[in-house]
Protein backbone atom coordinates (compact mmCIF):
# COMPACT_ATOMS: atom_id res chain seq x y z
CA UNK A 1 0.00 0.00 0.00
CA UNK A 2 1.48 3.29 -0.71
CA UNK A 3 1.83 5.77 1.75
CA UNK A 4 -0.67 8.58 0.45
CA UNK A 5 -3.32 5.33 -0.08
CA UNK A 6 -2.29 4.61 3.74
CA UNK A 7 -2.74 7.87 4.91
CA UNK A 8 -6.32 8.68 3.09
CA UNK A 9 -7.63 5.19 4.91
CA UNK A 10 -6.07 6.05 8.32
CA UNK A 11 -7.59 9.87 8.10
CA UNK A 12 -10.91 8.08 6.80
CA UNK A 13 -11.01 5.74 10.01
CA UNK A 14 -10.23 8.36 12.34
CA UNK A 15 -13.02 10.44 10.84
CA UNK A 16 -15.48 7.22 11.28
CA UNK A 17 -14.35 7.24 14.75
CA UNK A 18 -15.19 10.81 15.76
CA UNK A 19 -18.46 10.92 14.24
CA UNK A 20 -19.10 8.02 16.25
CA UNK A 21 -17.63 9.39 19.68
CA UNK A 22 -19.63 13.02 18.84
CA UNK A 23 -22.50 12.29 16.60
CA UNK A 24 -21.27 15.02 14.10
CA UNK A 25 -17.83 17.09 12.78
CA UNK A 26 -17.35 19.95 10.49
CA UNK A 27 -15.23 20.17 7.46
CA UNK A 28 -13.00 22.77 8.97
CA UNK A 29 -12.59 20.77 11.85
CA UNK A 30 -10.96 17.79 9.95
CA UNK A 31 -9.19 19.88 7.68
CA UNK A 32 -7.75 21.24 10.61
CA UNK A 33 -6.74 18.41 12.71
CA UNK A 34 -5.54 16.13 9.31
CA UNK A 35 -3.63 19.23 7.66
CA UNK A 36 -5.02 18.75 4.28
CA UNK A 37 -7.77 20.71 2.63
CA UNK A 38 -11.14 21.02 2.88
CA UNK A 39 -11.77 19.77 -0.68
CA UNK A 40 -9.70 16.47 0.32
CA UNK A 41 -12.40 16.28 3.51
CA UNK A 42 -15.00 16.80 1.10
CA UNK A 43 -14.55 14.03 -0.87
CA UNK A 44 -13.50 11.62 2.02
CA UNK A 45 -16.87 12.71 3.55
CA UNK A 46 -18.79 12.09 -0.07
CA UNK A 47 -16.68 8.11 -0.03
CA UNK A 48 -17.95 7.85 3.23
CA UNK A 49 -21.85 8.61 2.60
CA UNK A 50 -21.65 6.42 -0.48
CA UNK A 51 -20.52 3.53 1.95
CA UNK A 52 -23.95 4.45 3.77
CA UNK A 53 -21.37 5.42 7.25
CA UNK A 54 -22.31 8.69 7.45
CA UNK A 55 -24.63 11.35 6.53
CA UNK A 56 -23.30 14.53 4.58
CA UNK A 57 -24.54 17.81 6.31
CA UNK A 58 -23.81 21.39 5.14
CA UNK A 59 -20.12 22.20 6.57
CA UNK A 60 -19.65 18.60 7.69
CA UNK A 61 -21.27 15.12 8.66
CA UNK A 62 -23.68 13.42 10.77
CA UNK A 63 -23.88 9.97 12.29
CA UNK A 64 -25.85 7.20 10.81
CA UNK A 65 -26.24 3.47 11.35
CA UNK A 66 -25.32 1.88 8.40
CA UNK A 67 -27.78 -0.27 5.79
CA UNK A 68 -28.43 -0.64 2.29
CA UNK A 69 -31.14 2.54 3.49
CA UNK A 70 -30.72 5.12 5.36
CA UNK A 71 -33.81 6.09 7.81
CA UNK A 72 -32.81 9.19 9.30
CA UNK A 73 -34.85 10.14 12.35
CA UNK A 74 -36.57 13.29 12.26
CA UNK A 75 -35.16 15.56 14.92
CA UNK A 76 -31.20 14.57 12.45
CA UNK A 77 -32.89 15.58 9.50
CA UNK A 78 -33.67 19.00 10.87
CA UNK A 79 -30.13 19.85 11.13
CA UNK A 80 -29.28 19.32 7.61
CA UNK A 81 -29.69 22.09 5.42
CA UNK A 82 -31.77 24.01 7.68
CA UNK A 83 -31.32 27.38 6.15
CA UNK A 84 -31.77 25.92 2.16
CA UNK A 85 -35.15 24.21 3.88
CA UNK A 86 -36.87 27.29 5.46
CA UNK A 87 -36.61 29.45 2.16
CA UNK A 88 -38.40 26.24 0.50
CA UNK A 89 -41.03 26.01 3.23
CA UNK A 90 -41.53 29.32 2.64
CA UNK A 91 -41.65 29.38 -0.93
CA UNK A 92 -43.76 26.18 -0.94
CA UNK A 93 -46.19 28.35 1.67
CA UNK A 94 -47.02 30.47 -0.83
CA UNK A 95 -48.44 28.05 -3.33
CA UNK A 96 -51.30 27.66 -0.95
CA UNK A 97 -54.33 29.71 -1.33
CA UNK A 98 -57.94 29.99 -0.27
CA UNK A 99 -60.33 26.81 0.09
CA UNK A 100 -57.11 24.72 -0.90
CA UNK A 101 -57.57 20.79 0.30
CA UNK A 102 -54.10 19.93 0.94
CA UNK A 103 -51.85 17.11 1.56
CA UNK A 104 -48.25 18.01 3.68
CA UNK A 105 -46.09 14.68 4.21
CA UNK A 106 -44.04 13.86 6.68
CA UNK A 107 -40.83 15.82 6.85
CA UNK A 108 -38.16 18.19 8.52
CA UNK A 109 -38.41 20.66 4.87
CA UNK A 110 -42.69 20.53 4.88
CA UNK A 111 -42.42 20.82 8.22
CA UNK A 112 -40.58 24.27 7.54
CA UNK A 113 -43.59 24.94 4.98
CA UNK A 114 -46.45 24.84 7.86
CA UNK A 115 -44.78 27.73 9.53
CA UNK A 116 -45.12 30.14 7.11
CA UNK A 117 -48.88 29.17 5.94
CA UNK A 118 -50.67 32.32 5.28
CA UNK A 119 -53.52 33.25 7.04
CA UNK A 120 -56.40 31.86 5.40
CA UNK A 121 -60.16 31.35 6.58
CA UNK A 122 -60.61 28.49 5.11
CA UNK A 123 -58.47 25.15 4.79
CA UNK A 124 -57.90 21.52 4.70
CA UNK A 125 -55.07 19.98 5.18
CA UNK A 126 -54.47 16.00 5.41
CA UNK A 127 -51.45 15.13 7.16
CA UNK A 128 -49.73 11.48 8.26
CA UNK A 129 -47.22 13.56 10.26
CA UNK A 130 -48.03 14.20 14.06
CA UNK A 131 -45.49 16.74 14.31
CA UNK A 132 -47.22 18.77 11.37
CA UNK A 133 -50.54 18.29 12.97
CA UNK A 134 -49.42 19.40 16.22
CA UNK A 135 -48.28 22.26 14.32
CA UNK A 136 -51.35 23.18 12.77
CA UNK A 137 -53.03 22.69 16.04
CA UNK A 138 -52.78 26.45 16.95
CA UNK A 139 -53.62 27.92 13.82
CA UNK A 140 -57.22 28.93 13.35
CA UNK A 141 -59.63 28.56 10.08
CA UNK A 142 -57.37 24.78 9.39
CA UNK A 143 -59.74 21.73 9.56
CA UNK A 144 -56.67 19.09 9.81
CA UNK A 145 -57.37 15.31 8.76
CA UNK A 146 -55.09 12.39 10.38
CA UNK A 147 -55.77 8.88 8.49
CA UNK A 148 -55.31 5.84 10.83
CA UNK A 149 -52.38 3.77 11.40
CA UNK A 150 -49.41 2.91 13.56
CA UNK A 151 -46.67 5.18 14.17
CA UNK A 152 -43.45 5.24 12.82
CA UNK A 153 -41.16 7.19 15.62
CA UNK A 154 -38.33 7.88 13.09
CA UNK A 155 -40.37 10.33 11.03
CA UNK A 156 -43.34 10.98 13.35
CA UNK A 157 -45.86 9.47 10.56
CA UNK A 158 -48.39 7.23 10.56
CA UNK A 159 -48.38 4.66 7.82
CA UNK A 160 -49.55 1.06 7.21
CA UNK A 161 -52.94 -0.42 5.43
CA UNK A 162 -55.23 1.98 7.95
CA UNK A 163 -53.36 4.98 6.53
CA UNK A 164 -53.14 3.87 2.70
CA UNK A 165 -57.40 2.68 2.95
CA UNK A 166 -57.63 6.29 5.00
CA UNK A 167 -55.91 8.53 2.62
CA UNK A 168 -58.24 6.92 -0.37
CA UNK A 169 -61.69 8.65 0.81
CA UNK A 170 -60.25 11.62 -0.35
CA UNK A 171 -59.61 13.24 -3.58
CA UNK A 172 -57.12 17.16 -2.95
CA UNK A 173 -55.77 20.06 -4.86
CA UNK A 174 -52.57 19.72 -4.30
CA UNK A 175 -50.13 17.24 -2.61
CA UNK A 176 -46.78 19.07 -0.75
CA UNK A 177 -43.93 15.92 -0.88
CA UNK A 178 -40.56 16.13 0.61
CA UNK A 179 -38.33 13.37 -0.58
CA UNK A 180 -35.29 11.48 0.90
CA UNK A 181 -33.32 11.03 -2.49
CA UNK A 182 -34.01 12.71 -6.29
CA UNK A 183 -32.43 10.53 -8.84
CA UNK A 184 -33.70 12.69 -12.22
CA UNK A 185 -33.13 9.91 -14.48
CA UNK A 186 -35.37 7.61 -12.59
CA UNK A 187 -37.40 9.58 -9.86
CA UNK A 188 -37.87 10.12 -6.08
CA UNK A 189 -36.96 7.34 -3.46
CA UNK A 190 -37.33 7.15 0.64
CA UNK A 191 -35.77 4.23 2.89
CA UNK A 192 -39.19 2.88 4.14
CA UNK A 193 -41.34 0.84 2.01
CA UNK A 194 -44.54 1.53 4.17
CA UNK A 195 -43.90 5.45 3.69
CA UNK A 196 -43.04 5.45 -0.22
CA UNK A 197 -46.60 3.29 -0.48
CA UNK A 198 -48.30 6.01 1.13
CA UNK A 199 -46.54 8.72 -1.24
CA UNK A 200 -47.87 7.11 -3.81
CA UNK A 201 -51.47 7.17 -2.74
CA UNK A 202 -50.68 10.75 -2.18
CA UNK A 203 -50.07 11.09 -5.47
CA UNK A 204 -52.33 9.50 -6.89
CA UNK A 205 -55.35 11.31 -5.18
CA UNK A 206 -53.80 14.84 -5.99
CA UNK A 207 -54.65 16.73 -8.98
CA UNK A 208 -51.23 18.67 -8.62
CA UNK A 209 -47.73 17.21 -6.85
CA UNK A 210 -45.37 19.48 -5.17
CA UNK A 211 -41.85 18.37 -4.66
CA UNK A 212 -39.72 20.10 -1.75
CA UNK A 213 -36.07 19.14 -2.09
CA UNK A 214 -32.90 20.84 -1.11
CA UNK A 215 -30.44 20.64 -3.46
CA UNK A 216 -28.60 17.99 -1.57
CA UNK A 217 -30.80 15.49 -2.43
CA UNK A 218 -30.37 15.06 -6.11
CA UNK A 219 -28.38 12.25 -7.37
CA UNK A 220 -29.23 9.84 -4.61
CA UNK A 221 -31.47 6.86 -4.24
CA UNK A 222 -32.77 5.35 -1.36
CA UNK A 223 -34.50 1.69 -0.97
CA UNK A 224 -38.17 1.88 -2.02
CA UNK A 225 -39.08 3.79 -5.01
CA UNK A 226 -42.25 6.43 -5.10
CA UNK A 227 -42.49 7.74 -8.41
CA UNK A 228 -40.89 9.06 -11.78
CA UNK A 229 -40.60 12.63 -12.68
CA UNK A 230 -43.35 12.34 -14.97
CA UNK A 231 -45.64 12.19 -12.31
CA UNK A 232 -44.49 15.45 -10.34
CA UNK A 233 -45.57 18.93 -11.52
CA UNK A 234 -43.78 21.32 -9.56
CA UNK A 235 -40.12 21.17 -7.68
CA UNK A 236 -39.22 23.82 -5.30
CA UNK A 237 -35.03 23.54 -4.41
CA UNK A 238 -31.96 26.08 -4.09
CA UNK A 239 -29.80 27.35 -6.38
CA UNK A 240 -27.35 24.18 -5.74
CA UNK A 241 -29.19 22.24 -7.97
CA UNK A 242 -26.86 20.52 -10.31
CA UNK A 243 -27.20 21.89 -13.99
CA UNK A 244 -27.93 18.73 -15.89
CA UNK A 245 -30.68 17.91 -13.00
CA UNK A 246 -32.19 21.08 -13.66
CA UNK A 247 -32.27 21.00 -17.08
CA UNK A 248 -33.75 17.31 -16.72
CA UNK A 249 -36.64 18.16 -15.29
CA UNK A 250 -37.25 21.47 -17.40
CA UNK A 251 -37.21 18.99 -20.07
CA UNK A 252 -39.78 16.58 -18.65
CA UNK A 253 -42.05 19.61 -18.59
CA UNK A 254 -41.33 20.11 -14.42
CA UNK A 255 -42.06 23.51 -13.07
CA UNK A 256 -38.66 24.12 -10.97
CA UNK A 257 -39.18 26.84 -8.23
CA UNK A 258 -35.45 28.39 -7.21
CA UNK A 259 -36.10 29.51 -3.11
Amino acid sequence: MSKNRDSTVTRRKETLHLISDQGQVSVKALSEKFNVSEVTIRNDLEQLEKKNLLIRARGGALKVESGVAIDQRLVDKNQINFQEKARIGKKAAQLVYESDTIIIDSGSTTAEMVRSLPELQDLTVVTNALNIANQLMTIPHINVIIPGGFLRKNSLSMVGPQAEKSLRNFNVDKAFLGVDGFDTRNGIFTPNVEEARLNEIMIEISREVILLADSSKFGKRSFAFICSINQIDKVITDNGIPEDDLKRLQDAGVEVIIA
